[in-house]
């Protein structure tokens, strides 16, 4: 290779993309997870929901040695984005990431809803399914000292004693960061550059506590799982975590940055 191919390489690796080729990539992400088979997606979204769960667990394990305060919680929430790192880059189906990749597609090209329904349904039920699974690997039995368990409990029950009103309104926010997660991930040429991108917003998502459907269903299943929280609890706030996750993700990113798109596209 020569000196003036090399360079002009190097110049088109690390060019930012414009929002035209974010929008196109994210497309064709959407269009490859699509036409993979629901028992793909399952396995996919198990791993994922089960993994998320690396999130609470880590803030757990901290709180429980550095103990409650303000600055115990500062210090324990650098840790929260891990779980969405190891789901993200591992390239696992995290349901928030698809409120973006098969939406962009369905705006191009209507016919494929129905197949989008299908990504969803099985994404968040396996997804959930995970989280389940985390749940009574961790509150069922004895793999955590007894502190991380009560910490885990009290992250649960603080996530879903809250209003109605304030869980819809959270989890747009929720919703729209992790979507603006997975538009940058795919704007960035490197493994790094994603990692932190996912670690940053997914750090104001812990620091804000703000409503996601699937990380937080790692900590208020655990919730129920011990017992200190009804099942009804838990399925009145995953309902408005979802919808507002839904609401945050295709309307503050999706639908916006298609619209931005078509205007320049004409």
């Amino acid at each position: 290779m020569t000196p003036a191919n090399a360079k002009k390489l190097s110049t088109e690796d690390t060019a930012r993309l414009t929002a035209d080729e974010i929008f196109d990539a994210a497309c064709q992400n959407g269009l490859d997870e699509l036409k993979r088979s629901s028992s793909e997606l399952g396995f996919s979204g198990f791993i994922a929901g089960l993994t998320i769960g690396l999130t609470p667990l880590a803030v757990s394990i901290v709180r429980s040695a550095i103990g409650n305060g303000a600055p115990q919680d500062l210090i324990s929430k650098l840790l929260y984005p891990l779980g969405f790192v190891t789901v993200i880059i591992g390239r696992s189906q995290l349901f928030t990431e698809n409120t973006l990749y098969p939406v962009v597609v369905v705006l191009r090209d209507r016919k494929q809803l129905w197949n989008t329904l299908r990504l969803w349904a099985v994404v968040l039920g396996t997804n959930l399914l995970g989280t389940l699974t985390f749940a009574f690997l961790f509150g069922h039995t004895s793999a955590l000292k007894s502190d991380v368990v009560t910490v885990l409990v009290e992250l649960g029950q603080q996530a879903a004693n809250q209003t109605a009103t304030h869980l819809f309104w959270s989890g747009i926010v929720g919703g729209w960061l992790m979507a603006s997660v997975a538009w940058l991930v795919t704007a960035s040429h490197w493994t790094t550059g994603q990692v932190a991108v996912v670690w940053v917003l997914a750090l104001v998502l812990g620091l804000g506590s703000f409503t996601h459907c699937v990380v937080g269903s790692s900590e208020v299943l655990v919730a129920v799982v011990r017992g200190a929280l009804g099942l009804g609890t838990y399925v009145h706030w995953l309902l408005m975590a979802v919808i507002g996750n839904v609401i945050g993700g295709v309307v503050l990113v999706t639908v916006l940055n298609y619209g931005q798109i078509r205007l320049a596209r004409g």
